[in-house]
């Protein structure tokens, strides 16, 4: 039976609690371990540039897509189940949100166990694609085959993380992640520089906090209360389970996977166009993918508080309580829109202050690193809107609208920007194609309208209710400044 809770019933707090202070309750966990999370890479690259330098950081920083695959994974595991989750408990219906559970446990281990064989199996070619030059694979060979080592741990973790939170423990499931970035904290300068393991310690402590994450998770699962049980049934493998698993987790996954392929081919137009400028190849990939940690860690608030809202979507979509959904939307992507302007103005701002956080004494790194924060991310003010609008899709079922939405910025515009630019500007068109696909990709949203038609026809399906829910979304001065930011910055990019 279900252990009794303390307070009010989960369920309720869902359906009833103010929309404005629920998200917090179940963002700011998750804000934090995805924070704390991220930082442990900058703590890894900031040990790396001090003890081994910039080809060490460049080497990581070549790996890193073997990471991103890895939160590809558990997303499509975690998210995709705990959707499934939470509109199943919205239904009323526990015995098949129990059995999707159990199902995704068995999933994120199998998956995790596949990734690993495979990484160690065919380790060097990964790397080559992913971009390392011969420099680099002296320390990216080591790093990459402890890293997939701890990917069963990686990607079970952070899984069931999803679920703990739409189990209605928010702060367990912070807890989860913290633990594991908090120990990689602390051990990497230990294992580092104390018991002088090289990157190969780095990696180590890296693993060994994604163990800590999966003893936790255990605990939880064993001990802990819950919304559900999850009796022997529950882990008997379901095709229709697995597949409505895949269904809303796909588009999520996707966003993932063409994110790893855009990374993938940035290194390397980075290593090509990076050895025929001043900058050279290491430089350039270093400084990049030292930006890059930065930004992770800053757009981490935005990613938290998506993650905080798709209990309370799902949950109230599955009642019907179509108006609490839309509100729900509204706010997190008017924090959202905050938090995302913030980052872009601490990163135009202050490059050279947080370019010096990783230790390197060239200044070609910092005259590099400079450059990319003002052209990659001239529009990273609009980056809340996508992982927000896609976690709204995939919390109530619709998640064929977040595959497009992943494709549109990263596939349709990224990549072949990625491709053709630097064919025209060098080194420079490699920056210009993350500004002007965040411009693009935001501009294309807006005429499709999704503020108002689209959310009135896919959450209510019904043409007749435009006006209501335009009332509803743009009821407030801070919803018409939102949209008019997003508008206004899609002219100045196309017409100006």
């Amino acid at each position: 039976m279900t252990r009794q809770r303390k307070g009010p019933p989960p369920e309720q707090l869902l359906a009833a609690a103010p929309v404005k202070s629920l998200i917090w309750t179940f963002a700011l966990p998750a804000i934090l371990s995805q924070v704390v999370g991220a930082m442990h890479n900058i703590v890894d690259q900031t040990f790396i540039g001090w003890g081994l330098g910039d080809v060490a950081i460049a080497a990581t920083n070549i790996a890193f897509p073997l990471a991103t695959l890895t939160t590809a994974l558990a997303a499509l595991i975690g998210m995709g189940g705990a959707a499934g989750f939470s509109l199943r408990l919205g239904k009323g219906d526990r015995e098949t949100a129990s059995q999707g559970w159990g199902n995704a446990i068995l999933l994120s281990l199998g998956v995790g166990c596949l990734l690993a064989v495979l990484a160690v199996l065919f380790l060097r070619p990964m790397l080559r694609l992913f971009g390392a030059t011969q420099a680099m694979m002296v320390y990216a060979a080591p790093y990459a085959l402890v890293i997939s080592l701890g990917l069963p741990a990686a990607i079970f973790s952070t899984a069931m993380a999803h679920f703990i939170r739409a189990d209605g423990s928010p702060r367990f499931s912070s807890g989860v992640l913290l633990s594991g970035a908090v120990f990689n904290m602390i051990f990497d300068p230990i294992f580092l520089f104390l018991l002088d393991l090289g990157i190969q310690g780095v990696a180590l402590a890296t693993v060994l906090g994604q163990v800590l994450s999966s003893l936790l998770t255990l605990y939880y699962l064993v001990r802990k209360k819950r919304m559900v049980t999850l009796p022997r049934r529950a882990f008997r493998l379901s095709l229709p389970v697995i597949g409505s698993i895949g269904a809303l987790g796909g588009a999520l996954f996707f966003n993932h996977v063409i994110a790893t392929a855009a990374q993938i081919l940035l290194m390397n137009m980075l290593r090509t166009y990076g050895a025929q400028s001043t900058y050279g190849s290491e430089i350039a990939i270093a400084a990049a993918g030292a930006v890059g940690k930065v930004m992770i860690v800053l757009l981490s608030c935005v990613i938290g508080i998506a993650l905080g809202s798709q209990p309370i979507l799902g949950f109230n979509y599955g009642r019907k309580n179509y108006g609490r959904v839309v509100q729900t939307y509204q706010t997190a992507l008017v924090y959202g829109t905050v938090v995302a302007a913030a980052a872009f103005l601490c990163m135009q701002l202050f490059p050279h202050q947080i370019l010096g956080l990783f230790g390197s004494d060239d200044p070609l790194f910092y005259a590099f690193g400079t450059r990319y924060i003002r052209i990659y991310l001239l529009m990273s003010f609009l980056n809340a809107f996508q992982p927000i609008t896609s976690t709204f899709f995939t919390s109530i079922g619709k998640a064929k609208l977040g595959f497009w939405m992943a494709l549109i910025r990263q596939g349709l515009l990224l990549m072949p920007l990625l491709a053709l630019l630097p064919l025209v500007l060098g080194l420079d068109g490699v920056l210009w194609a993350g500004a002007v696909s965040d411009g693009l990709a935001a501009g294309m949203v807006l005429l499709a309208a999704l503020f108002a038609v689209g959310i009135a026809v896919i959450v209510f399906h019904d043409w007749t209710r435009i006006v209501d829910v335009i009332g509803r979304l743009f009821s407030s001065w801070w919803s018409g400044l939102l949209t008019a930011v997003y508008a206004g910055a899609a002219v100045w990019f196309i017409f100006g």
